[in-house]
């Protein structure tokens, strides 16, 4: 893939909002209610060195060890907190901690000084803080020194915390969606002049806030707040270091705590409910521009009324940025996802066929682009207006008709071109090969009979199966038997063709060693209709598993057997699909040849990228030539070791095929999977020798194309074959302006030849929005097919850039998809709970990020 359709955003130079690491999390502390002396053990003394009344634990915190708080209080270091009825205390301020070995209870420091609580009614009314907030120290307070300073000089020491006089327990809040049930924050510990922790005196000092850059002085603690309800906004003071006075409390205090709002966290499952609620079972009219469809998950009927069905083209975002510098900005990929053999269920209307004849299909005589909807007829409807490029036109003099008095032509509704957003053309000679029609396709199986395929019995397999699936070769709708004709190859190191001609009794054998220069020993009786030599056919698969049951050959050839399907088709002067049944390394002595490179050193370094390329160019110019022959490959896999998987799956990937892999292919337990994979791949429907182009309205333009596809140049996407579940990723960049009242156009058109041999033109229109409103463009965005263009484009980068600069563009990309969205479309009321929950979800949160069902 380019660099520059895909390495968009660079790595950030500074932090951005909500990006980079979250404030410390407080986890839930417990309770005092439920705090009890753990069994076996003595109650220890209370405050003044007597016994704490109702069993109670000391106000102060236990010894230094390994207890210490963190981050997260006592439960940080793994012990759960204890949890067991017993008698309430007498205090709402004691503290309950993780339960500590008895040698570090044995003494307890000497009370600090201490006053009267008696002004603590005036300090909480003073501060405008109610009977149940939390714990908050001064916004001004620089943070404490070390417990090692000797007398107070300069910073104060950790804050203590009171002790509510036994009868004036103050009870906790209800639980509310902001603390949550019993969330109480816990207090720091009281220190000593010698740096060890002491007991909380039954009433402490408190003293007003101090001015910015006043500083208390000695026997003047930080106030602190006594009850214990919700956190408030504002400063709090915690240690993140693990100990007071901590390195981690240098940089100042952290950010207030802030509570997350459950139900404003997204939820990809809920939004792809509520899409199914809202919009399954129901009509979709893609009548209105810029529309954005049901979700992909979602069950719906879908009617064309001017714009092609979501299941032809579905969008990153169906309301385009005006701008380049807007699309800059937002960093939201503009593309099309682009499915035109997307199958219909049987509910909604088929592809009408336009057939103008020897005419052909009208088209604007400047940008070529097809008639659809978008045309705007003139003069009487002697001419029209392209959509596209705004050239003025003619109107061929069989395509004339009058307008009505909106300016609509009156066979509007008559003709699936001026109506509908995706139809069919019959294509003249013109758009044909050599000026001439074409044949009908062909199936070719290819079959690797080596020892190990015979003597696990999948060579029977398949040759039972193929009796089954060959009734059911696709058909066009009004004929009654397939067009397609079929051949049978076999292969080891040398490569068997098969005589099938309906007037032979028995089937015929040719082989050609030669696997250097491959060519086809026969034309007529290789490519037969299986209707017409059925018996002869089913009496060859019937043979193939006893002819080679002695065979003890295990080496094979792969490129050959590709290339003599090629010159099977070009012989025979059609299209066609070659069916592969491979099983192991091709080692033979012959082009292709492969070794074993599966060296794991490579794995997380610069040379990795080498093992997504094929070993040789045999298979890069192979695959050229399936292209240009309109020759799909089909690869059934059945590997029982290393296989070099990117090499033989080189072809069918750039021709329109599919690789199915079984590893350890085990008959009782994979053959009804592959027996599936193989009917269905047989059975639907698909269209050869594709040629695609993509045009778009004036002011933007397709720069970058991804599936697997082949282009010889920069705008025709060459397909040897195009089925329906084979889509092609479009990317669009602006080369100009667009304006809001005119929109952006895109108009798929796929030239490609049916199985019965007829030459079509598919054309798919789609008309979107466009908008100078970032809120408009997050709005209409589209996860879906988001996440395909990603994955296709960083499927494409592979081959040029390590995974690990692949992993942080992406990365790096979507950061800066959701930074733009909070700093430009968010609410700032909401910007607390998004920043909160991706820091605690690691999910993104916002309308935008739930609308696309992330």
């Amino acid at each position: 893939m380019s660099q520059q359709g895909y390495v968009a955003t660079p790595p950030y130079s500074q932090s951005q909002p909500g990006i980079g690491l979250s404030p410390p999390h407080y986890g839930h502390y417990g309770d005092p209610s439920h705090a009890a002396s753990p069994p076996g053990m003595m109650k220890p003394a209370g405050p003044l060195g007597t016994a704490a009344p109702g069993g109670m634990l000391p106000s102060g915190p236990p010894p230094p060890g390994t207890h210490q708080f963190g981050q997260n209080g006592a439960h940080a270091s793994g012990h759960p907190p204890q949890r067991f009825p017993g008698p309430p205390p007498v205090s709402s301020a004691a503290l309950s901690y993780a339960p500590y070995s008895t040698s570090t209870q044995s003494s307890y420091p000497s009370p600090a000084s201490t006053s009267s609580i008696t002004q603590l009614g005036g300090q909480l009314s003073a501060m405008q803080i109610n009977s149940y907030g939390s714990g908050m120290a001064s916004p001004h307070q620089r943070p404490p020194g070390p417990p090692s300073a000797a007398p107070f000089q300069g910073p104060p020491r950790p804050p203590q915390p009171s002790v509510l006089q036994p009868g004036s327990q103050v009870l906790p809040p209800p639980p509310t969606a902001l603390n949550g049930p019993g969330a109480s924050p816990l207090p720091p510990p009281a220190h000593r002049q010698d740096g060890l922790p002491g007991p909380v005196p039954p009433s402490a000092q408190y003293q007003p806030p101090s001015h910015p850059g006043q500083s208390l002085g000695p026997g003047h603690p930080p106030q602190q707040a006594t009850s214990y309800g919700p956190q408030m906004a504002g400063a709090q003071l915690s240690y993140p270091g693990g100990f007071p006075g901590g390195p981690a409390q240098l940089a100042g205090p952290p950010p207030p705590q802030k509570k997350l709002d459950p139900d404003s966290i997204p939820s990809p499952i809920q939004v792809i409910e509520s899409d199914r609620a809202a919009r399954g079972g129901q009509v979709y009219a893609t009548s209105t521009r810029g529309q954005v469809p049901p979700l992909v998950t979602t069950d719906c009927v879908i009617q064309d009324q001017g714009n092609a069905s979501p299941r032809y083209i579905r969008c990153t975002t169906y309301c385009f940025p005006c701008t380049s510098d807007m699309a800059k900005q937002a960093q939201i990929p503009l593309a099309a996802v682009i499915k035109p053999f997307a199958t219909i269920p049987s509910n909604e209307t088929p592809l009408y066929l336009v057939n103008h004849g020897e005419n052909g299909p009208v088209r604007c005589n400047r940008c070529k682009a097809y008639m659809c909807p978008f045309m705007q007829f003139i003069e009487g409807g002697r001419r029209y207006q392209c959509g596209f490029c705004n050239c003025v036109n003619d109107v061929p003099p069989f395509y004339f008709q009058h307008l009505d008095h909106i300016g609509r032509r009156l066979d509007h509704y008559e003709k699936p071109e001026l109506s509908l957003g995706s139809y069919e053309y019959v294509a003249t000679l013109d758009y044909c090969r050599k000026n001439k029609p074409p044949n009908p396709a062909a199936f070719i199986f290819m079959i690797d009979v080596s020892y190990s395929n015979v003597k696990n019995g999948l060579v029977k397999l398949i040759c039972e199966e193929l009796k089954t699936v060959l009734e059911k070769l696709p058909k066009e709708e009004q004929e009654e038997t397939s067009a397609i004709r079929v051949g049978f190859i076999t292969y080891n190191k040398v490569l068997h063709f098969f005589n099938v001609k309906s007037n032979l009794a028995q089937p015929q054998m040719m082989v050609v060693t030669d696997v250097g220069e491959v060519f086809v020993p026969l034309l007529d009786g290789f490519l037969v209709n299986y209707q017409e030599s059925q018996s002869v056919i089913h009496n060859l698969l019937d043979q193939i598993p006893e002819m080679f049951a002695d065979s003890n050959e295990n080496e094979t050839v792969f490129a050959p057997v590709i290339q003599a399907g090629v010159e099977a088709l070009k012989a025979a002067d059609c299209p066609g699909k070659l069916f592969i049944f491979h099983s192991s390394l091709p080692t033979a002595e012959a082009p292709g040849k492969l070794k074993s490179r599966d060296d794991k050193k490579l794995i997380n370094t610069e040379k990795e990228k080498i093992l997504f390329h094929p070993q040789t160019n045999v298979y890069d110019h192979l695959a050229k030539e399936c292209v240009a022959h309109g020759c799909s490959v089909t690869l059934f896999l059945f590997p029982s070791q290393y296989v070099d998987v990117v090499s033989l799956g080189f072809v069918p990937q750039l021709t329109g095929g599919t690789l199915y892999k079984y590893n350890n292919f085990q008959m009782h337990l994979d053959s009804q999977q592959f027996l599936n994979d193989l009917r269905y791949d047989i059975e639907k429907k698909i269209g050869f020798d594709a040629i695609m182009r993509v045009r778009t309205s004036t002011g933007f333009r397709p720069t970058d194309f991804f599936g697997g596809i082949f282009m010889n140049n920069t705008t025709d996407v060459e397909m040897a074959a195009v089925d329906c579940d084979k889509a092609v990723t479009v990317e669009f960049k602006h080369d100009d302006k667009l304006s809001e009242d005119s929109g952006a156009l895109i108009q798929c058109a796929v030239l490609y030849t049916t199985i019965s041999g007829q030459r079509r033109l598919r054309i798919h229109n789609l008309g979107l929005n466009c908008s100078s409103q970032l809120a408009d463009l997050y709005k209409s965005c589209e996860t879906d097919a988001l996440i395909n263009f990603f994955a296709k484009s960083a499927f494409k980068a592979v081959l040029h850039q390590p995974l690990k600069v692949i992993r942080e563009i992406l990365v790096n990309q979507t950061a800066h998809m959701l930074a733009c969205y909070r700093k430009n479309c968010a609410s700032p009321s909401a910007a607390s709970q998004r920043e909160d929950s991706e820091q605690q979800t690691g999910k993104p949160s916002g309308s935008f990020i739930v609308r696309s069902g992330y």
